[in-house]
């Protein structure tokens, strides 16, 4: 969740900035992930330099406009997401040890910080916050002692004392032109430039300097100076990174004319989708998945998938179940990853397990996923983050290709998953003779038609928006949807949770007579996503019979449906068509007008639709 960036570089490199031009840059670059303190530390005149202020980036600024850091080429800075004690100045990051003169960042949970804690008390230890980062921070400075002054030997000494999950950056006086850092189940890489080297949280910390970086392990701790870097595990012995090219630059992460990254994001889905299932088949629409690792003889055998995600990501695991079940024919549950390995799942050799995660760093799905390599499952990671945790530590990885995605609300990311759940789904059928090829290349045609037909969409967005705009003082509003339609209802209904901070909640419609139809009073909005009338009609004149039990009872009903079905007309308030498209891809078009509406109307409200409160693009703790 928290964002950190670290810099080594000189006065002598080529590059024409300091160390608070790449920590300021950088940090803002990271404000997507979520926050609510910012602070820095620099090494100068043989010293630690540090300020740091509650609230946006934009107030660390002021305070660094008012008492100006000298000119360094040595630093760190943090963004915090409140853990351990609430968003305060004290306990904004960075904190210093060692009478002042060492100073470190950390993202994670220390869990057994109050033993550490209270064992450095005894020793004469005092502490000027509630974090548990002050704590590893005296640790180490007491290390440093022990170490006789090397950093990190220091650092591979403290971490041996501490449990959870971490990653934590330090700076000492004594060491002008070196960052230590380690990683222990929390997000690190390392940039490499020409004369100067960068850590952060993710590549977005130092992509406006390099694009090349390095993936860093689990358990691994590397020391940087403008032309080094060493690798070590937590014992001192050497280690490797992978070294990769970011392929996007800092353009990409601009909001391109568009008021806020989430718009942008939403506009982007044409090309998540496009470059997601870019390379992935031959002429013959055979699928070749080069990226994954695991034999397609042993996936001939998986008798069961599990699905494990939170959020957003879980809602895309449940529209992959719908599709891999019917192509397949194999049983294919979704779990909520922190839920799952609490209940002693039954998983073994012949289980798939799927994670999904925007990040590639959420510590449930993670902790999930390293529990069911356990049982002996194989696990797969769908993800859009290359280099990042989940994927290095499964048996075989499937990148989306949507791009970084800035604001904390998933949109691109989302369409882009169940894309890529789609091309699972197609080439486990494959390999199983499930479907026949010609099936295979049709669906494939069909996915391949998706992208314009999201942007046909898209150019019809403003009727969208006037409705929300229209709706800004509602208080609460469902979502109902069947088959496919139902993870659908439920993703709109988290969006305008996250953004809007109004009631929603979405439902199964068949649910309506087991209770919620209780909710449905005079003028309540009611979306409902209306099935294809061309496939199965049943359940299309089922739904159709559930905008109408709504509507007698005072709803008001907003309904998408598919171009053509003029049965939903009478007995709708407001109406949106979106381009037909077989049943199974539909959630790939009618999630995006539920996108739209919840972004309108959280901006007709006036919040920032960016960075809602309390939330953090990664979960990167349990």
């Amino acid at each position: 969740m928290c964002g950190i960036v670290g810099y080594a570089g000189a006065s002598s490199s080529v590059a024409d900035h300091g160390a608070l031009d790449v920590l300021i840059e950088g940090l803002r670059r990271l404000e997507y992930r979520g926050y609510d303190s910012a602070g820095v530390a620099v090494v100068a005149d043989g010293a630690i330099h540090s300020r740091k202020k509650a609230g946006k980036l934009v107030n660390l600024e002021n305070v660094i406009a008012e008492e100006p850091l000298p000119q360094s080429y040595t630093g760190i800075g943090h963004t915090r997401w409140a853990t351990h004690g609430g968003p305060s100045d004290s306990n904004a990051h960075p904190h210093l040890a060692d009478g002042g003169k060492l100073a470190m960042i950390h993202n994670g949970i220390i869990e057994n910080f109050a033993g550490i804690k209270a064992q450095l008390v005894s020793e004469g230890a005092e502490f000027l916050s509630d974090t548990d980062t002050e704590v590893a921070a005296e640790l180490l400075g007491k290390m440093y002692g022990e170490a006789n002054g090397d950093l990190t030997l220091a650092m591979q000494l403290a971490v041996k004392h501490l449990e959870g999950a971490f990653t934590l950056l330090a700076v000492h006086q004594d060491h002008p032109g070196l960052v230590v850092a380690a990683r222990r189940n929390s997000p690190l890489v390392l940039g490499l430039g020409d004369g100067e080297n960068f850590l952060g949280s993710d590549v977005s910390g130092f992509i406006d300097f390099t694009r090349r970086a390095v993936e860093l392990g689990q358990d691994q701790i590397v020391t940087i100076t403008p032309d080094t870097h060493t690798i070590t595990d937590f014992d001192g012995n050497p280690a490797e990174g992978k070294e990769f090219t970011v392929d996007w630059d800092a353009a990409s992460a601009e909001k391109g004319g568009f008021p806020s990254f989430m718009e942008k994001e939403i506009f982007d889905q044409p090309a998540a989708v496009a470059d997601t299932l870019l390379g992935r088949s031959d002429a013959d629409g055979r699928l070749t998945l080069d990226e994954l690792r695991i034999d397609a003889e042993e996936l001939t055998k998986i008798s069961k998938i599990v699905v494990l995600a939170c959020g957003t990501s879980a809602y895309a695991g449940s529209v992959a179940k719908y599709a891999i079940e019917s192509w397949c024919r194999i049983p294919v549950e979704v779990e909520l990853s922190h839920e799952f390995r609490y209940r002693e799942p039954i998983v073994d050799e012949n289980t798939l397990i799927v994670s999904i995660s925007q990040s590639g760093e959420t510590m449930d799905t993670l902790m999930a996923v390293r529990y069911a390599k356990e049982q002996g499952a194989k696990t797969m990671s769908i993800c859009n983050t290359n280099g990042s945790t989940i994927p290095r530590e499964s048996d075989a990885v499937l990148y989306t290709h949507a791009g970084p995605e800035i604001a904390v609300a998933s949109t691109k990311a989302f369409l882009a998953q169940i894309t890529a759940t789609y091309l699972l789904g197609l080439y486990l059928a494959q390999l199983r003779g499930n479907l026949f090829q010609g099936q295979i290349k049709d669906i494939l045609a069909d996915l391949g038609k998706i992208p314009s037909k999201i942007q046909d969409i898209l150019d019809r967005s403003d009727e969208i928006k006037e409705l929300a705009r229209s709706m800004a003082d509602a208080s609460s509003v469902l979502f109902l949807g069947r088959h496919v339609g139902y993870p659908v209802a439920m993703e709109g209904a988290l969006k305008l949770k996250e953004i809007a901070y109004i009631h929603a909640e979405g439902f199964a419609a068949g649910e309506l007579k087991h209770g919620p139809i209780a909710l449905i009073d005079d003028g309540q909005p009611v979306f409902v996503v209306v099935p294809s009338p061309r496939g199965r009609d049943s359940l299309h004149s089922k739904v159709v019979s559930n905008i109408q039990e709504v509507r007698a009872r005072g709803a008001k009903t907003l309904v998408i449906a598919e171009d053509g079905d003029d049965s939903v007309k009478d007995f709708s308030e407001w109406v949106f068509y979106v381009p037909e498209t077989p049943t199974l891809l539909m959630p790939l078009l009618a999630t995006v007008p539920l996108q739209i509406f919840a972004c309108e109307l959280a901006s007709a409200k006036g919040f920032d639709v960016d960075q809602p409160r309390n939330l953090a693009k990664s979960v990167t703790v349990e």
